[in-house]
C-alpha cells in the first residue's frame, strides 16, 4: 500500500508540473463559485476603502494529518496579500499553532516582496491570536471589532469556535467566507457565515483569486486523480460482481 500511494503521488506530482510547463492557447474555464466572486469583490472594495482583511487559519499545524487545510489557507493568505500590498491599511492574520503564525509572517512578507514593496511589510500583521482553539477565536476577535476590517476570511481547520469568529463580524456588518475541513465547524459557518466554501473548493480558492498556470495545472490535476478514484471504484465494483477479485 506504501509503494501504491508513493506512486501515486509521483505520478500526481509528474503530472503536474507537466500541465505547468503545457502552454494553453486559450484560459483555463472554470465552473463559477458565487462565494469566490464575492471574495473577490471584497478584497477589491476593502482597498478602495481603506480597510483590512483579516485572515484566521485555524488551529492545525501543517505537520498533522490536518495540515492540508491551513497549507490551502496560506496559499490565499499569499494571493490575498499580493492584492492588497499598496493599500493603507495591510491584511492581518492570525493563527492558533505557533509554527502556523511564523509562516503566516512569512508568507505575508513574501506577498510584499514578490510585489516588490518589502518595504510595506509590517511583522505585527501575522499573529499568535492563541494557543487552544476557544483561546484563538478570543485573541481573533478583538481584530474584527478594533482594526478597521471589511472582510473576514476563515480558511483552515477550525471547530465550533468558527461560530464565535462568525458572531463577531456579523455584529460588525463585516463580510465572512468561511471554509474548514471540519464537519463542525462548516455547520456553525453554515448557518451564520455569508459565504461558504465546501468541499474541495476550499484547495482551488487560491486558483480562483490568482488563475496562474501552476494553479491551473493544480485544479486539473485534482480533477484527473479523482475520475481516476471513480474509475478504480468502478472497475472493483465490476469484477466483485463478476466474481473475479
Amino acid at each position: 500500500m506504501n509503494l501504491i500511494g508513493l506512486g501515486l503521488v509521483g505520478f500526481a506530482a509528474i503530472l503536474l508540473i507537466a500541465l505547468s510547463l503545457m502552454k494553453r492557447k486559450s484560459p483555463p474555464k472554470w465552473r463559477v463559485i458565487p462565494a469566490l466572486m464575492r471574495l473577490s469583490r471584497a478584497v477589491d472594495l476593502s482597498v478602495e476603502d481603506g480597510t483590512r482583511l483579516f485572515v484566521a487559519l485555524g488551529r492545525a499545524s501543517l505537520l498533522t494529518p490536518r495540515g492540508g487545510a491551513p497549507l490551502a489557507g496560506l496559499d490565499v493568505l499569499r494571493r490575498l496579500t499580493e492584492r492588497t500590498s499598496l493599500s493603507d491599511r495591510p491584511p492581518v492574520a492570525a493563527a492558533g499553532e505557533s509554527s502556523l503564525a511564523l509562516l503566516a509572517q512569512d508568507t505575508l512578507q513574501a506577498g510584499y516582496r514578490t510585489m516588490g514593496v518589502s518595504d510595506l511589510y509590517q511583522p505585527s500583521s501575522g499573529r499568535l491570536s492563541g494557543m487552544t482553539p476557544f483561546s484563538a477565536a478570543a485573541g481573533s476577535m478583538p481584530i474584527i471589532w478594533d482594526e478597521n476590517i471589511s472582510a473576514s476570511i476563515l480558511v483552515g481547520d477550525f471547530g465550533v469556535e468558527a461560530a464565535l469568529l462568525a458572531d463577531a463580524a456579523e455584529r460588525r456588518n463585516i463580510f465572512l467566507l468561511g471554509a474548514s475541513t471540519d464537519i463542525s465547524s462548516q455547520a456553525a459557518l453554515f448557518a451564520s457565515a455569508q459565504e461558504l466554501l465546501v468541499g474541495e473548493e476550499l484547495f482551488a480558492a487560491s486558483a480562483y483569486l490568482d488563475p496562474g498556470s501552476s494553479h491551473a495545472a493544480s485544479l486539473t490535476v485534482q480533477d484527473i486523480l479523482r475520475w481516476l478514484i471513480v474509475l478504480t471504484l468502478l472497475a472493483g465494483t465490476a469484477l466483485k460482481l463478476m466474481g473475479l477479485f
